[in-house]
């Protein structure tokens, strides 16, 4: 053990350290704050750097994609506005060629039905003629042979037998109107 002597009169104080300690620990923590200071605080400084540009460009990122999103947003409403009304006029048109078309099937129609009517009504006509001038005949013969039965005598002149039957057949058509 070595023993330290001390000035006569100086007593040993434990909580004051040597002046040679002061002075290498100032040292020391001179030598330590340069070191930090010229080799860390820097890399720190660009690891904060770094750090708040990654945000900012995360930051700026997000709003670009906001903004292309509303962009996009936006256009695909005009699209889909345009779509709505391109398919507004598509059932516009489709509605009115379907009445067109109805129309014109309606307006066929009225002309065969006008067709098969005036075609029916010339058969009727034709046929009723057919029948009155069968009746005529019919009639005009029985009308001859009961004047002949009546007369007592033979008409055998046609133009005579059709004077009679005209003028029986006309007292006929007086009397029912």
């Amino acid at each position: 053990m070595t023993h330290i002597s001390y000035a006569a009169g100086e007593e040993l104080n434990p909580l004051l350290p040597h002046t040679a300690e002061i002075i290498a620990g100032a040292v020391a923590f001179a030598l330590l704050y340069l070191v930090i200071r010229s080799k860390v605080f820097p890399m720190f400084e660009r690891a904060f750097a770094a750090r708040t540009e990654a945000i900012q460009g995360g930051i700026e990122k997000a709003e670009r994609a906001q903004l292309e999103a509303q962009a996009a947003l936006q256009e695909y409403q005009t699209q889909l506005n345009s779509a709505r009304g391109e398919a507004q006029v598509i059932r516009e048109s489709a509605r009115a060629e379907g009445a067109a078309l109805l129309e014109q099937m309606r307006a066929k129609a009225q002309e065969e039905a006008a067709r098969i009517t005036a075609a029916a009504s010339a058969a009727i006509e034709a046929e009723r003629s057919a029948a009155v001038a069968s009746l005529r005949n019919e009639v005009g013969a029985l009308a001859i042979e009961l004047a002949n039965r009546i007369v007592g005598e033979a008409l055998d002149d046609q133009a005579r037998q059709s004077r009679v039957v005209d003028r029986f057949l006309d007292e006929l058509e007086s009397q029912h109107k």
